[in-house]
């Protein structure tokens, strides 16, 4: 459903720094930064993008909003969570891990707040 999805961020560098950690613990290449300084995520699943707002507003994060990351296993849940906190992240809500959703369904979690305030998770379903 999705092509891409775009975060803003007044220090891309910093970012960079965080998602080259979350991501990388669950399989996801280095972000590459463009001409324009922009760093690339991308996977065969789609691409997330970091930047400074173009309008030259302070990047703000989406109140209610939610970027989840699937990921392969529950302990790539863990190592997600693991490197967002090492890296400037915060935990929030529950400690990562299962979680039913119901239906006998089993999700694995684990929240973070990235340094702006976007509110991201990774998830594996047992």
């Amino acid at each position: 459903m999705f092509s891409h999805i775009f975060i803003g961020a007044d220090d891309v560098a910093a970012s960079k720094k965080f998602y080259d950690a979350v991501l990388g613990a669950i399989g996801v290449p280095e972000g590459k930064t463009d001409p324009k300084g922009r760093v690339f995520y991308r996977t065969s699943s789609g691409t997330l993008g970091i930047t400074k707002p173009i309008d030259g507003q302070p990047a703000t994060h989406a109140n209610g909003g939610t970027i989840g990351f699937a990921c392969d296993s529950p302990e790539k849940v863990k190592a997600f969570h693991d490197a967002g906190v090492a890296n400037g992240g915060k935990s929030i809500e529950d400690p990562p891990g299962p979680r039913s959703a119901g239906g006998g369904v089993t999700l694995h979690l684990a929240y973070l707040r990235d340094p702006y305030g976007n509110k991201i998770c990774a998830l594996h379903r047992a």
